[in-house]
């Protein structure tokens, strides 16, 4: 069961209290910034999460100003879209509300807060400018899952350069790897990938696990395969995006 630490009590509590009750996911974000779309990728993430473990979620967003411009780089982001506060009415038997908004806002109304820390850019160029930033919207993705959510992510040039390698040596691996017999995701693997988004979203443990299952000696290519289609269910790095093209 996913288990989120809730920034109102520091304690760790249920994503979701009911099984596959619906759980609505409140997403508070200010204008088109780094930590923004971080709050958003938080948001992404955790419903994705949520879906895979069978919740049904419904999610909004509330965004004060440049609301359009948010849903345009989310989109490069691959989060998928949320409906308009404005536009819906709560109240439809949700058995858990959650709020996901930067650590630095005051909490939301009643229900479980997911605090999300500031993101930057600590570099010179395009990259000062979101819209720069998204160029490469793969690289900017992976890289702030990287920094654990607790944390600030100071983005720089060189981060976003090992993100746009290990995406691409991901994403060859996989079409390489899809040329051999299909196996199975290991039990022990799929163990440690759940457990670790499990805990409170831990993507730098998913990322390390996936690491491990690049270059373990004795697993079948086929489970590599196999193994990286399945987190990519919950990270959206287009990991099979090479299929076809094994370079």
């Amino acid at each position: 069961m996913l288990r989120i630490l809730d920034a109102r009590t520091g304690e760790p509590v249920p994503a979701t209290p009911a099984r596959r009750g619906l759980t609505r996911v409140e997403v508070h974000a200010g204008g088109l910034d780094l930590t923004a779309l971080r709050v958003l990728l938080t948001a992404d993430l955790l419903v994705r999460a949520l879906e895979l473990g069978g919740t049904p979620v419904w999610t909004m967003l509330t965004a004060p100003r440049e609301q359009a411009e948010l849903g345009t780089a989310a989109a490069a982001l691959s989060i998928r879209p949320f409906e308009d506060s404005r536009d819906v009415a709560s109240g439809l038997g949700e058995a858990q509300v959650v709020h996901v908004r930067a650590a630095t806002e005051e909490p939301p109304g009643a229900g479980v807060v997911v605090a999300v820390a500031p993101a930057g850019w600590d570099g010179d160029g395009a990259g000062e400018d979101v819209q720069g930033l998204l160029a490469n919207p793969g690289a900017l993705r992976l890289a702030l899952l990287s920094v654990p959510r607790d944390e600030p992510a100071a983005l720089d040039p060189a981060a976003l350069e090992e993100a746009a390698r290990t995406a691409a040596e991901w994403r060859t691996g996989v079409a390489r790897w899809a040329n051999q017999p299909s196996r199975p995701v290991p039990d022990e693997v799929r163990a440690r990938l759940r457990a670790a988004w499990e805990d409170d979203l831990d993507l730098p443990g998913v990322l390390a696990v996936l690491r491990d299952v690049a270059h373990a000696p004795d697993l079948p290519d086929g489970a590599r395969f196999e193994t990286f289609l399945y987190a990519d269910r919950l990270l959206a790095l287009d990991l099979a995006g090479e299929l076809g093209n094994p370079g």
